[in-house]
Formats: C-alpha cells, sequence, structure tokens
C-alpha cells in the first residue's frame, strides 16, 4: 500500500465519520489524489463511504448503520451539543435545550429533525401533547461521543451558523 493511501486509511481510523473535504484539508492533498486513494480502498473493502446531508463520510469497517449515521451527525458541533445536553440533563423540553444552548429554535429543529431521523433522539409527547426530547441509546451515544474529536474548520462552521442565526433572530 502506498504511503498516502496508509495515511489516509489511518486518519479515517481514528477519525470515523470524517467527510471528504476533512480528509483533503487535514491531510494537506490534493482533491484528486485523495479521490483515487479512497475509491482503492473501498475497492479493497478497507473503507466505508456513507452520503448523509450533503456530504460524503468515510469509516473503517464494523461500524453499523446507526453508527455510522450517529457519526456523520456528531461531527456537526450543534448536533453534539444537544446530545451532550440531553446525556447530561435527561429528557428535556425542546425550547430548553434551545436556551440552554444559546441557539435558536430553528436552528435546533434543525439539527433535532436529522437526529430523530438517525434514531439517536426521540420526541416523546405526554398526555397534554407537549414535546419532551430523549436519547434513544444514551450508552452507546456517550461511547461515540468519546470518539469524535471535531477539527478546527467544523467548529467554525458550527459557529458561523450560530452567528447568521443569532443575528436573523434579532
Amino acid at each position: 500500500m502506498s504511503e498516502t493511501r496508509s495515511r489516509i486509511s489511518r486518519y479515517v481510523r481514528t477519525h470515523p465519520g470524517v467527510h471528504f473535504n476533512e480528509l483533503v484539508r487535514e491531510l494537506d492533498l490534493a482533491t484528486g489524489q485523495v479521490q483515487y486513494h479512497l475509491k482503492q480502498l473501498r475497492a479493497a473493502d478497507e473503507l466505508l463511504a456513507e452520503s448523509l446531508y450533503g456530504q460524503t463520510h468515510y469509516y473503517p469497517p464494523g461500524y453499523d448503520e446507526w453508527e455510522r449515521g450517529a457519526l456523520a451527525l456528531l461531527r456537526r458541533e450543534t448536533s453534539r451539543d444537544v446530545l451532550f445536553a440531553l446525556l447530561e440533563g435527561g429528557p428535556e423540553r425542546p425550547q430548553q435545550v434551545a436556551e440552554d444552548l444559546n441557539i435558536a429554535r430553528s436552528t435546533l429543529e434543525w439539527h433535532l429533525d436529522r437526529l430523530v431521523e438517525r434514531d439517536l433522539v426521540e420526541k416523546r409527547r405526554d398526555e397534554r401533547n407537549r414535546v419532551t426530547l430523549a436519547l434513544t441509546r444514551p450508552a452507546e451515544t456517550a461511547t461515540l461521543l468519546d470518539v469524535i474529536s471535531p477539527s478546527l474548520p467544523e467548529r467554525m462552521v458550527d459557529r458561523f451558523e450560530r452567528l447568521v442565526d443569532s443575528l436573523l433572530s434579532s
């Protein structure tokens, strides 16, 4: 295996769920070079790829569908913060989560749609039809949160989203 291919494989193994642009950026490689080696790694069944929400994410073998979806979403700071809040505080009403995280309710709902779709969070309704958010698999979610270490560019994009939200809601 070439040194470049080995670097890509190592990076994906230590950063499961990494998306294509981050691979190019973090490894300081040409786009075409990364595309070529990813194709070779996928053909050899050394990596898996999954497109979610406009980005292709890469994983070493061994992650099931739920874990792959969770890891892709955990790479987004706001989604990660929502999961941390529910993990630390238990089931909570959406408005309280939005206030605790200092984000617009619309931003929370955007992330919740994806978290619910990928079965990380469920919306429970009480007898008065009020929604409470709860983790579907708290232990597994906590384990995956330990795996994720977001890059600086990922954090900056998420913070820019929050800034735009705060300016638009004013």
